[in-house]
């Protein structure tokens, strides 16, 4: 573990185009240890593209993220390394249909940290009975529910053994009843002390488990502070005007 000064995710002035369209323009901000940050904002914001960047799912045109203290934007970056430290859950669940739940959590351990078939089981059904499917070794995603096939999703990830967690909108593709299956889990690693970074637009999440909220808009960071603060009493008219339409909180 790095030292407690040393912040998780660290973004200077990060810089995102696709083609001539600038999506990220100019984002600094940080996540510090333990810490629960959850990004808010309209569709097209950048939210997503900030999160894929992170973890270098997109290469980032400029500026620099640091991931416990090292520079995972550098050219000599063992990118595959420092990957490993960084849980990510996505919108869709991806996990691989023709395998069991079992398998699905257990190849990663196997073909990227190198642990034998049995640790990787022992490992996999432990994190199962963490977000509560241990009955489910045995079953093909297909037969899942959705609220369940991402919560198997963020076993897989906590196979991992991740120092942080990135959540990309992890319930918006879920129906609604199955929502709140998936945000308790979430809310259980938070008070296990797990640093994560989550967008999302479920705004009493935000506001019960959030320890800070950044609203993004037009690809910049348009306001940060407590969710209280935030979600009662933001301080910018476009914040206001992004929480008046979606009035969930």
């Amino acid at each position: 573990m790095p030292a407690e000064n040393v912040p998780p995710i660290k973004v200077v002035d990060l810089h995102k185009y696709f083609g001539p369209l600038e999506v990220l323009k100019g984002i600094n901000f940080q996540v510090n240890h333990r810490e629960v940050v959850c990004v808010i904002g309209p569709s097209g914001s950048g939210k997503s593209t900030l999160l894929r960047c992170i973890n270098r799912l997109e290469e980032p045109t400029a500026g620099k993220i640091y991931i416990e203290g090292e520079d995972i934007t550098d050219i000599d970056a063992d990118v595959d390394k420092l990957r490993t430290k960084i849980g990510m859950v996505f919108q869709r669940f991806n996990l691989f249909p023709h395998l069991t739940v079992l398998r699905n959590l257990t190849i990663a351990q196997e073909k990227v940290l190198g642990r034998s078939k049995s640790e990787a089981e022992d490992v996999a059904r432990k994190m199962l009975e963490r977000v509560g499917l241990s009955d489910k070794v045995d079953e093909f995603p297909i037969r899942l529910s959705g609220g369940q096939q991402q919560r198997v999703a963020i076993a897989r990830s906590l196979c991992m053994n991740p120092d942080m967690m990135l959540f990309d909108e992890p319930t918006s593709a879920l129906d609604p009843e199955l929502v709140g299956e998936v945000l308790d889990v979430m809310r259980n690693l938070a008070l296990e002390g797990m640093t994560m970074m989550v967008v999302t637009h479920e705004m009493g999440f935000a506001r019960q488990v959030g320890d800070r909220v950044v609203f993004m808009d037009d690809g910049v960071v348009v306001e940060e502070a407590p969710p209280d603060e935030l979600l009662l009493n933001p301080q910018e008219e476009r914040t206001r005007k992004f929480l008046e339409a979606v009035q969930h909180y």
